[in-house]
């Protein structure tokens, strides 16, 4: 029997007793907001291990039924109502100066965490609780931009979330064509980078010998992949997606091939956005490949852009910018053959310099992808112009993809000389292009 299912029906048998042995109601109609209080607060000074988890489902199941005014008042009630008790920690600051030690220093730490982390524990009792906590997380971030005081709560969520999906708990499953239909078809709608364009589609994606996608699960969301990454085996780095996703292209036997190329990486639950996963499904991946295929000897990736047109509509007044904006004015640029030789003189020096310069107001690499490669210690290898001229890549990145090398000699140095300074690898063609976009005179498009 599947261990998150025994372990949800398991719950669910004590979560029933529970109501039994303190009489709790099944929900039914609306509930106001300060019921809900008053569930919380009853859930946070209960003993009873079955009683609590009866309340914990109550909590969840109450809450998946509230409009979505009800929920933004239920995370408003979260951040007033179960904060910090600061007369508790203002007695326990005072012992730890009067007489500072371990003891004085633990009673510290716990006055000092809200209530709600405690209520968010409880909560991920119930049966279910963890998926629906994390649907919870999803109709917070939405909230977070126009409510930021509300940060507060999802620093909570986030402390907790990064405890429950450690790296230790989550499971690698090879995704092929045998896997249950229902996780194939989230993986065509969670796929967030190319498309899947139905059955056929993703058919050809898993089904091929050189060909591989790789998820990884929690088992306590059962069937839900967390993250997933697609690879495309070849015996050379790709300069565009077309040749790696064409219907009809040649196959090649896994045993010839000497690149592995990471082509998508997709994020499946919002409700955990910022939670990291991919730098260890890259390295589980690739440690995975290499014990299967010794013959593969380069680990790369082809990668969007997904910054640069932003980034370069910016940069209105430099000159090889304005050339480059000049010549991709139209819509219809990339079909018209001498302006694609010109884009593809044109747009790869900036983005070098987009991907190598680029930083944000607190000094971090601008483009969201770059970050996430060189921080797990890839190489900036090559940028591709045209290389993906689907309608979000022209309007994303003007055409543009890049290939980030892992080098397994490298990836420690180039990660930790990113974590200390933003250090940007690169290989010295992309430094030279970099280069090359400011000392490059512009010309007439």
């Amino acid at each position: 029997m599947n261990r998150g299912l025994f372990l949800s029906e398991l719950l669910g048998a004590i979560a029933d007793r529970g109501r039994q042995a303190i009489g709790l109601p099944r929900p039914a109609g609306p509930i106001s907001p300060e019921a809900m209080r008053r569930l919380c607060a009853s859930l946070l000074s209960g003993k009873g291990e079955a009683s609590g988890v009866a309340r914990a489902r109550e909590i969840l199941e109450r809450w998946e039924g509230l409009d979505a005014g009800a929920r933004l008042a239920f995370l408003h009630m979260l951040r007033d109502s179960f904060g910090v008790d600061h007369a508790r920690l203002a007695v326990a600051v005072e012992a730890y100066r009067a007489q500072p030690g371990e003891s004085a220093a633990l009673a510290l730490h716990a006055a000092a965490e809200p209530a709600r982390q405690e209520l968010l524990r409880r909560l991920n009792l119930a049966p279910g609780g963890m998926a629906t906590l994390v649907r919870m997380r999803e109709e917070l971030l939405g909230h977070l931009a126009d409510e930021p005081d509300l940060g507060v709560v999802d620093t909570d969520f986030r402390h907790l979330l990064s405890s429950w999906f450690n790296r230790g708990f989550l499971v690698l499953r090879r995704i092929d064509w045998s896997t249950p239909a229902s996780i194939l078809e989230k993986i065509i709608r969670y796929e967030a980078v190319h498309a899947i364009n139905g059955w056929d589609d993703l058919r050809r994606r898993l089904e091929p010998r050189d060909r591989l996608c790789y998820a990884f699960f929690h088992p306590r969301l059962e069937d839900e992949p967390l993250i997933f990454v697609e690879i495309a085996l070849t015996r050379a780095m790709p300069a565009t997606i077309g040749e790696l996703l064409a219907d009809g292209r040649p196959l090649l036997d896994p045993r010839e091939a000497t690149t592995a190329v990471f082509y998508s990486i997709s994020n499946c639950q919002e409700g955990l956005r910022g939670i990291s996963f991919g730098n260890f499904l890259i390295k589980q991946v690739v440690e995975d490949l290499r014990r299967d295929l010794p013959g593969l000897a380069d680990f790369v990736t082809l990668s969007p852009l997904p910054g640069f047109a932003r980034w370069l509509a910016g940069q209105q007044g430099d000159p090889a910018a304005d050339e480059a904006l000049r010549l991709i004015a139209g819509d219809s640029w990339q079909e018209d053959e001498t302006t694609r030789r010109q884009a593809t003189r044109l747009l790869p020096p900036l983005a070098a310099r987009y991907l190598v310069e680029a930083r944000t107001a607190s000094g971090a690499v601008i483009d969201p992808v770059a970050r996430f490669h060189l921080g797990n210690g890839a190489r900036l290898e090559r940028i591709n112009a045209l290389g993906d001229l689907s309608p979000r890549a022209l309007r994303q990145a003007h055409g543009l993809m890049v290939n980030y090398r892992y080098l397994l000699d490298d990836i420690e140095k180039n990660h930790e000389l990113f974590a200390a300074g933003n250090a940007v690898a690169a290989a010295p063609a992309v430094t030279r292009l970099a280069r090359a976009s400011r000392a490059a005179p512009a010309r007439s498009a």
